[in-house]
């Protein structure tokens, strides 16, 4: 398994609308991702910050998409 990499919620955000998530709404500054066949996903785009690892691997796992794909998508 490839590490994962530390990275922003921004970035996070566009590799997710690559897989084909789509911005469903945002409240403050988490935004959810929905998937047409009803995968959802919440992601802390909070400024200057990065998504710690815990997390990131934790929202991969709730959609079901592996570590070596994401890194594909970024």
């Amino acid at each position: 398994m490839s590490p994962l990499p530390i990275i922003s919620g921004k970035r996070a955000l566009d590799a997710l609308i690559k897989a084909g998530f789509e911005i469903s709404r945002q409240r403050g500054s988490h935004v959810q991702l929905r998937h047409i066949d009803g995968r959802i996903a919440t992601i802390p785009v909070h400024t200057n910050k990065d998504i710690p690892r815990g997390t990131l691997r934790g929202i991969l796992r709730d959609i079901g998409i592996s570590t070596e794909e994401f890194i594909k998508l970024i």
